[in-house]
């Protein structure tokens, strides 16, 4: 049994686990993936969560919000991804803790898997946090020209940007006062904030700022079909959804956490999709 796990805040409504066993089941690997929610969103809470998943023999975890930044610093070894972004995604918990980044590979293949090799263009991004980190410099893969990053913590907005200045990449922070009049001069919209979570419902731009753009993404998955793509399908704006990123980013943890390639990961998205269900009304 192969012992997988998700540490993170308001998960209950996750499809990691049915992934997972999903994948496992492809392979015939058997796959327990457990939903490990720390009481509190404090760095000790999260140190307690992983130790226990140490402890209790499991091969990875996968972190979510709040924690993919904070869990850099629970690692003995981190890829390049992890090294230039400073948030990871997933452990392997193997020989110590390696942490690696499959947000940042998911959204690139997501994006590709909806729009093939289109650039990006320039881009408002809303959201600065871990996902926001990983989707930042995926964006750069796919022939983004600019990156205008927006937060309610300036501060976070700020250390992203210069972190991909150092990589080079052409980013500036945009103040929240200002986000409405940038979102009309960009190609493309990228929500990475938690706005639209059925915990946290709502749209992160207001409706009259949404059309003109050719691409929009949304990081939230639980609802697939959020506020902001219904606006967005509504404006004739192409979308990526945030179970794009979801299901290719699982795909890429399975790898890592299993020694497993997943050769066919169209054929894989299309049983799973069936397999529960999953439909969005914007595709």
């Amino acid at each position: 049994m192969v012992k997988l796990g998700l540490i993170g805040i308001s998960i209950s409504q996750s499809r990691a686990p049915s992934l997972h066993m999903t994948l496992g089941e492809m392979f015939d690997i058997p796959v327990n993936y457990e939903l490990c929610e720390p009481e509190t969103n404090s760095p000790e809470a999260f140190a307690a969560m992983l130790q226990r998943l140490r402890d209790e023999g499991f091969a990875g975890t996968n972190v979510t919000f709040p924690f993919k930044t904070l869990a850099v610093e629970y690692t003995n070894e981190v890829n390049e991804s992890v090294r230039k972004m400073g948030a990871t995604n997933t452990l392997r918990l193997k020989d110590g803790v390696q942490a690696f980044n499959t947000d940042y590979t998911g959204f690139v293949r997501g994006y590709q898997s909806r729009f093939g090799n289109a650039a990006a263009g320039k881009v408002l991004m809303i959201g600065a946090g871990g996902v926001g980190r990983a989707v930042a410099f995926g964006l750069f893969d796919l022939g983004a020209t600019e990156v205008l990053i927006c937060d309610l913590n300036p501060a976070s907005a700020e250390a992203l940007v210069t972190a991909l200045k150092v990589e080079g990449y052409n980013a500036r922070v945009v103040a929240f006062a200002d986000m409405e009049e940038a979102s009309r001069d960009v190609d493309g919209l990228v929500n990475c904030t938690p706005v639209g979570h059925y915990k946290t419902p709502g749209s992160p731009l207001k409706a009259d700022c949404i059309g003109g753009q050719n691409w929009a993404f949304d990081a939230v998955y639980t609802p697939m079909d959020t506020e902001f793509l219904v606006e967005c399908h509504k404006k004739n704006v192409q979308i990526v959804s945030g179970y794009d990123l979801f299901f290719y980013q699982g795909v890429d943890a399975f790898e890592i956490f299993t020694g497993h390639k997943v050769e066919d990961d169209r054929a894989a998205l299309e049983f799973f999709s069936n397999k529960y269900n999953i439909t969005s009304s914007l595709f």
